[in-house]
């Protein structure tokens, strides 16, 4: 299908739109939509935050009865469906679009193709398939989430030059320095969970909470500890404040009970956590992006298990030695045939550090 160079200039301030949900929407999926004749803009909105609005009812409301017979470009297959709003695809024939341009399907059961199909029994031309690589990578968390059944998994760390990620000691503040701590919060902020070890919350006893400022509006991701024999909850910042905290264990755990937290159990053999059985909870708990923020030895064994989608890696213009602690403990390559490439997305200055976005390069993996 080709699509002109003023479908393209829409699709992208759609997309542009639709990433300001990025803290808001959860576990909903970002959406932007734009109603136009022609390169005239007549209306625009995108979903602002879950069991508000969708993108094309706030379009439409713009664009009011100058949507008739205009284009909607929308980066998200319409909702043919009934939940806290109305069928967005229902409004758009109400409306008396022509024409709809959409980015992708949804693939979410009660839309997957029914959108588009309510509006081409309308009469309306449907077009898909436009900047669709760009809609899929805005929503790569709750596409994992319906398509794959677990959270999109990002890890981030801090290491020095020589790849140590802390002390021998597993002192690691600071590393990286305040532009990129500062950075970080915009990535937990787009997180459905923030994930740690019972490790992390015993040496450095970590908040796990989003700090950007008072004008800034976001959904506090929840705080997962990993915690097989629930070593850690008679102590540890990262039940204060607000935000939500979950603490996974083994079956035989028994928590306290004056325990408030939240708790659920989850398969561990040897000491060690099923780490598919833990991202398959989350993921029916609504979470479709999980941020990592543990040592070396969760990060490496997520990472052994194939289950990494994402590396932040913020990277420092210091040194730490040959007994400063690993990136990644466990991986266990004793071939070069072996290793895992890694594929650089995005590389970016943050302050005196460099941020840099990996993600595994499937094309390059040991046949």
């Amino acid at each position: 299908m080709t699509f002109s160079a003023t479908d393209h200039a829409m699709m992208a301030r759609a997309l542009r739109l639709a990433e300001r949900g990025a803290y808001t929407t959860k576990p909903n999926p970002m959406v932007g939509c734009v109603i136009a004749h022609g390169d005239e803009i007549v209306g625009e909105g995108w979903h602002q935050r879950k069991g508000g609005p969708h993108a094309e009812v706030y379009a439409l409301q713009a664009a009011g009865e100058r949507a008739k017979g205009a284009t909607a470009y929308v980066t998200l297959e319409p909702c043919a469906h009934t939940g806290n709003t109305g069928p967005c695809a229902d409004a758009l024939v109400a409306a008396g679009v022509a024409r709809v341009v959409g980015a992708m399907r949804d693939p979410f059961p009660k839309v997957d193709g029914v959108g588009f199909e309510k509006l081409q029994a309308a009469g309306i031309a449907v077009e898909t398939g436009l900047m669709e690589a760009q809609a899929r990578a805005l929503n790569r968390g709750f596409l994992s989430r319906i398509e794959r059944g677990r959270p999109w998994l990002r890890v981030k760390l801090a290491t020095s030059l020589d790849g140590r990620s802390a002390l021998a000691s597993g002192d690691s503040k600071w590393i990286s320095g305040e532009p990129a701590r500062m950075d970080v919060q915009h990535w937990r902020a787009r997180s459905g969970a923030i994930l740690t070890g019972a490790g992390t919350v015993l040496i450095d006893d970590p908040e796990l909470t989003v700090r950007l400022g008072d004008a800034t509006e976001f959904v506090a991701p929840l705080r997962v500890v990993l915690d097989p024999g629930l070593a850690t909850v008679a102590r540890g910042r990262v039940r204060e404040g607000d935000a939500p905290t979950l603490y996974l264990h083994a079956s035989d755990a028994k928590p306290p009970r004056d325990f408030k937290a939240q708790h659920a159990a989850a398969p561990v053999f040897e000491g060690r956590f099923d780490l598919d059985a833990v991202l398959k909870l989350l993921a029916e708990r609504g979470i479709n992006e999980v941020q990592v923020e543990a040592g070396a030895t969760l990060a490496g064994a997520f990472l052994s298990a194939g289950l990494v989608d994402e590396l932040l890696l913020y990277v420092a213009p210091v040194l730490l030695g040959d007994r400063a602690r690993p990136l990644f403990d466990g991986l266990l390559i004793d071939a070069m045939s072996d290793r895992l490439h890694m594929r650089i997305v995005e590389t970016r200055r943050i302050g005196e550090d460099v941020r840099v976005l990996l993600q595994p390069d499937a094309s390059r993996a040991t046949k």
